[in-house]
């Protein structure tokens, strides 16, 4: 027998360095991103309503009330970040997330939460949209592209790392000052003011030094120049950019697939370590001055995904990584209604790790879907208030669950919900490319590579679906196939 030659691996295309603008751009990024969401009251915000007399319905229900006012109050935030920039409308929302953080202070009744919820809604729908928006597109004039999906992740990552350092100490502190965690979380978003004023102007497409990135033009010949962004918002009021907002996802099925496939994603992680967390630990009998140990444990846990999103590997789709991650959430939360009070905390560990490794990867399918032309802000917008729709709903559903004491089977039907949500999204995915023939194909294996293995591929426009080219040669092949 011949012995087998070692099979030569392909090497890595390098990515292009990091300009200073670019390089100033991510690094006031990371602290925006740190800082405003560093909230310090999120291991004992469910305590601390208790405390403060609020019943199980009405902390629930407040929390439904958040999300429907989050659906709300996306529509008008993306908007005007399209129409006043995004960096204008991150200012807007830090200034509103430190007012927000301070209303507990003032009124610890279910009046001042409602009002504290409520603000913090509309601040980080000002920010939900536009902060993606604009890193991707300062970094896509400057011609570096390719260090998006690494900076996002990182982002997300320095972030859960300052609260692994904070939350464990935020039970010593409110034993100093009862409303410590709302101040310091005021403090915190202050912070991220200073770091979104030091940002610098976005200079508009087309100008000289700042002519589009080539995978930011489509196939077509036509490319988000200054002329067509000029055009589009010289003539355009707010209610036309909603509208095409909304004719690009109805014109591209591949981008409505990946936000629909998001919803998974974001409802569980945000249920689960948000609204579940505290209420889950307690029935394990944890007390609450741990919470926010195992919160920090939670947090390193789905640091260490979400900086590392390449260690995926290659051998699945990034499509195909997001609906196997949503499935071992699902898997985790079934888990906990048969383990004791340390296998729960592990069971949260790894729900959070696959929250890490998924939330890169998603940003990066949704943000390389949206076509050039189209005001992202806005359609980001859209697929938010998709998500928080969806989690007010859930928030209801909890509220009941819980006032009836059915944890347990809230897990099991959460699970369950979303084994068949994965399962109808990759019938609907399966159907789409044997209907749209072999171009849609290629298009959806344009986005084979994992992130971080090959971002020329991964993060061009040219090599996802949602390209006029690649929808024209669609419905020509459906045209000679006689669909």
């Amino acid at each position: 027998m011949s012995p087998r030659l070692p099979r030569a691996r392909r090497p890595r295309p390098a990515a292009t360095p990091l300009t200073a603008t670019a390089l100033r751009v991510v690094r006031l990024n990371y602290g925006f991103q740190l800082l405003f969401n560093l909230l310090w009251w999120m291991p004992v915000f469910y305590a601390y309503q208790k405390d403060a007399g609020l019943s199980d319905s009405q902390i629930f229900g407040i929390q439904s009330i958040y999300y429907v006012a989050f659906c709300l109050f996306e529509i008008p935030t993306g908007l005007i970040a399209d129409r006043i920039g995004t960096r204008n409308c991150l200012r807007a929302g830090a200034v509103v997330m430190t007012l927000a953080n301070l209303a507990p202070v003032f009124s610890a009744s279910y009046t001042g939460f409602l009002v504290h919820f409520l603000a913090i809604a509309a601040g980080r729908s000002l920010t939900s949209g536009a902060a993606s928006a604009y890193l991707y597109d300062a970094l896509q004039a400057e011609r570096c592209g390719d260090h998006y999906l690494k900076a996002e992740g990182t982002a997300r990552a320095l972030g859960l790392a300052a609260k692994v350092l904070c939350w464990p100490l935020v039970g010593p502190l409110m034993a100093v000052a009862h409303p410590a965690p709302y101040v310091l979380s005021a403090l915190s978003a202050a912070g991220s003011l200073v770091c979104v004023v030091l940002l610098p102007r976005l200079a508009p497409q087309g100008e000289p030094g700042r002519t589009p990135a080539p995978e930011r033009a489509g196939k077509t010949g036509r490319s988000a120049g200054a002329g067509a962004v000029r055009a589009r918002r010289g003539r355009g009021t707010s209610l036309r950019e909603a509208r095409a907002a909304l004719r690009c996802i109805a014109s591209s099925p591949w981008l409505t697939l990946v936000m629909v496939q998001g919803v998974a994603v974001f409802t569980l992680s945000r249920i689960c370590q948000v609204n579940l967390f505290q209420p889950i630990l307690l029935a394990q009998g944890i007390a609450e001055s741990s919470h926010g140990g195992v919160l920090a444990a939670m947090t390193v846990a789905e640091a260490v995904g979400a900086a590392r999103p390449q260690w995926l590997s290659r051998r699945f789709t990034p499509v195909t990584w997001v609906s196997l991650l949503s499935l071992a959430l699902a898997a985790t939360l079934a888990g906990m209604t048969f383990g004791g009070p340390w296998a729960v905390v592990a069971l949260l560990c790894l729900f959070a790790a696959a929250t890490g490794f998924a939330y890169p990867v998603q940003r990066k399918l949704v943000n390389d879907a949206v076509p050039a032309d189209a005001p992202r802000a806005t359609v980001l917008s859209v697929e938010s208030i998709v998500d928080r729709a969806v989690c007010a709903l859930a928030a209801i559903g909890v509220g009941a669950y819980l006032s009836a004491g059915r944890l347990d089977a809230l897990l099991w039907h959460s699970a369950l919900a979303t084994v068949l949500l994965m399962g109808a999204f990759h019938l609907v995915l399966r159907r789409g490319t044997e209907r749209y023939g072999t171009a849609a194909a290629e298009a959806e294996r344009g986005t084979d590579d994992v992130p971080g293995e090959a971002p020329e591929r991964f993060g061009s426009a040219d090599a996802t679906a949602p390209t006029d080219a690649v929808r024209a040669e669609s419905r020509d092949v459906r045209t000679r196939a006689g669909v």
